[in-house]
């Protein structure tokens, strides 16, 4: 099939896309999320968090302000939703019994607690981003709560500085509670979409009126929020190449200044509510083939940057100058503007990074009151990275974020690198070859550059770096399940 260039920042080949699209990791975090043992304790966070006070102390020592240079990214995650989006495999709770909040923020606030006392001294925040589950869930006066508990005790950037974000779904809230979120210190906004099609709503369960959404946008926009993200999932029941059309003209009418467009992954087995979807109803691979095709022609002719992954921004806004400026960086939420912030997450199920390992929190509600009422932090597994770990994660970060690799770059910043970058991944080398070979990438002496071609299967590449991926059957990790790379 042709090659059809789309825009200087992706080109969307069908042919290549369809032959090469595999299950792989989504590299929010390397080691990814499924390597993570239940061995890793509270105590191994508590060991990272005090190399990470060792690091911020030695670099005070070596001149004023040193120790300073890395802030804080918080991660708040609200589990509640009113209602059942049949698509979702994100962690939540479904209830209108609104005690249930009332109860998690009593127990959420003791982990505040805990984590503010290992941070002390070290504990400010410059990004902040409230996830779920639906945030809005929680009213007016708890999520002043919420905030006032997090601002006693970790100091927060200024509004200028700090990226303070919270997802929201445009049927919790009204356009007058956009502005009681930005006068409570939001100052970048999330909105869930989907898709506005009233067929496909309805086959989701999660009916919402054009109209509605496009008034909770306008209020952002009134109430001086710095930045609004829309999210859209191709690939749901009923949705058609000309229905997404209409969606996406709708959509790019509102001019968010960021959009992360989804595949849906139809997977029953692991998500219940999944199975409330008439499989019937799904698009089959290539008509989703034409629709993302057609996502990616529309919103970059519309403007928008193609970041990377499911992610697009207008060029002015502060994850396309990021990029533009090598300080892009991803983590658990997605592509981050602050690159050298560790993450400290709270609530149930949520991912931290901090000082050179990864803990996730308890997965089920009632093990996360269970640590906490034991007096410890909730940590149920984790990881630690050994120094092979670290030079594998700056690598797929590096080509995640930038997509490409200098050689010279990786050696100076990490000096313990046997032999230099290019000898030390050979055999990560030769994996390449046929993705070269195929135009994803170029390689030559001084590193690798990613072609437009290749952005969209970026995945693909960083699997070659993945040592976990490529461990023998017999003394490797078992198989694992992940979603498609396109």
């Amino acid at each position: 099939m042709l090659t059809i260039p789309i825009t200087p920042s992706v080109e969307f080949d069908a042919a290549l896309v369809r032959r090469l699209t595999q299950a792989g990791p989504r590299y929010t975090s390397y080691p990814s999320a499924d390597r993570f043992q239940s061995g890793f304790g509270e105590a191994d966070y508590r060991s990272g968090v005090a190399a990470r006070r060792a690091g911020a102390e030695a670099g005070a020592g070596a001149g004023a302000g040193a120790g300073q240079a890395r802030g804080l990214s918080l991660y708040v995650h609200i589990p509640f939703c009113q209602s059942l989006c049949y698509y979702c495999g994100c962690n939540k709770i479904i209830t209108q019994d609104r005690s249930k909040a009332v109860q998690y923020l009593d127990y959420l606030e003791r982990e505040i607690e805990l984590q503010g006392a290992l941070f002390a001294g070290m504990n400010r925040v410059e990004q902040l981003h409230f996830g779920g589950g639906t945030p809005t869930y929680l009213d007016d006066a708890q999520m002043d709560g919420l905030l006032a508990s997090l601002r006693s005790r970790f100091a927060f950037a200024a509004d200028e500085e700090g990226e303070f974000s919270v997802e929201i779904d445009p049927r919790t809230v009204t356009p007058e509670r956009m502005h009681v979120l930005r006068r409570q210190g939001f100052n970048r906004v999330s909105l869930g979409i989907q898709d506005f099609d009233p067929a496909v709503q309805r086959a989701v369960n999660r009916v919402q009126p054009y109209e509605q959404t496009a008034a909770v946008l306008a209020a952002a926009r009134d109430a001086a929020f710095r930045s609004v993200s829309v999210d859209l999932i191709y690939g749901l029941p009923c949705q058609s190449p000309a229905s997404m059309a209409v969606t996406l003209e709708q959509v790019i009418g509102l001019k968010p200044d960021r959009l992360a467009l989804y595949n849906y992954a139809h997977m029953p087995h692991l998500f219940k509510s999944q199975g409330l979807i008439d499989a019937a109803t799904l698009p089959d691979p290539e008509t989703k083939l034409t629709m993302l095709a057609l996502c990616i022609e529309r919103l970059t002719a519309a403007g928008y940057v193609y970041i990377g992954m499911d992610h697009f921004a207008l060029p002015e806004d502060d994850l396309a100058r990021s990029q533009r400026e090598g300080r892009l960086h991803r983590n658990f939420q997605g592509y981050s503007t602050h690159a050298e912030s560790d993450l400290v997450a709270l609530g149930v199920s949520a991912i931290s990074s901090v000082g050179g390992c990864y803990s996730q929190n308890e997965k089920s509600i009632s093990a996360y009151y269970a640590a906490l009422d034991a007096g410890r932090l909730p940590v149920a597994r984790g990881v630690t990275l050994d120094v092979d770990d670290h030079l594998r994660r700056s690598v797929i970060g590096k080509l995640m974020c930038d997509f490409e690799l200098d050689f010279a770059s990786l050696d100076a910043s990490q000096p313990a690198i046997p032999g230099g970058a290019a000898a030390y991944f050979a055999p990560e080398l030769e994996r390449l070859r046929p993705l070269e070979q195929q135009g994803l990438l170029r390689m030559d002496s001084a590193g690798i550059q990613v072609t437009l071609r290749g952005r969209l299967l970026i995945r693909n590449i960083c699997m070659a770096f993945d040592r976990y991926l490529h461990a023998q059957a017999d003394t490797g990790p078992p198989p694992r399940r992940y979603s498609a790379t396109i």
